[in-house]
């Protein structure tokens, strides 16, 4: 039931079903103090009792861990508004590519751009000393900016999580390197539950790819 309502395909449906019954709940369960119990129970089931589901990332990716790298500062991911919230957003591409919606009933627990934050610090501190803007040390400093972070629906069965971000680099003010990263992983579901973990996997596949260039710069800017 929960991931009927919280299928892109069903929001319509769902915002003509879910008033009504949000009405009869509430006089299901008055009638239920004088008459019979039975009513609360039929009405624990409808969609407009369904609580909220939040998503994270999940536990990180074992992998191997890489050659060490110098000490880096590695900045809060920045995104724009559209992204700087707990949405979960989806875009049915083949329908209409323009426009985006996000699902009633999931949410991420913090902004995407703040699920990444932690995600790519985490992976490299694996490899060497990881700072925040705040701290005095000189280091190279990294800074990424989400662009997207998304499910996009193929077709009416079939989707994929893609997030695309930018990194740059840069040591004393000046931009050392630049590069827009870009990620994509198949969804096991056409649900906010499918989203959630293809955006999940594409992510650690971002923060791969930042942590593969990465490596290679921050030796350069540390020689």
């Amino acid at each position: 039931m929960t991931r009927l309502f919280d299928r892109p395909l069903y929001r319509p449906l769902q915002r003509q079903v879910q008033s009504p019954l949000r009405g009869l709940c509430s006089a299901g369960a008055a009638l239920a103090v004088v008459l019979t119990f039975g009513m609360l129970t039929g009405c624990a089931g409808t969609p407009s009792a369904l609580s909220d589901i939040r998503y994270d990332l999940g536990p990180a990716p074992q992998t191997a861990t890489a050659g060490p790298m110098p000490a880096v500062k590695v900045l809060d991911v920045t995104a724009p508004e559209t992204l700087d919230s707990d949405k979960l957003i989806y875009r049915l591409s083949y329908a209409d590519a323009q426009q985006t919606a996000s699902y009633a009933n999931s949410h991420w627990t913090m902004a995407p751009a703040a699920l990444l934050t932690q995600r790519l610090r985490n992976a490299l501190s694996q490899r060497g000393t990881v700072l925040t803007g705040a701290d005095g040390v000189r280091a190279p400093v990294l800074k990424v900016d989400l662009n997207e972070f998304e499910q996009i629906f193929d077709s009416q069965t079939e989707s994929h999580g893609s997030v695309t971000a930018r990194a740059t680099l840069t040591q004393g003010g000046k931009v050392i390197a630049q590069r827009t990263f870009i990620s994509r992983a198949p969804a096991r579901s056409s649900d906010a539950a499918g989203g959630a973990q293809a955006l999940a996997a594409a992510s650690d596949d971002l923060v791969a790819q930042i942590s593969a260039w990465l490596g290679v710069q921050a030796l350069v800017a540390g020689q």
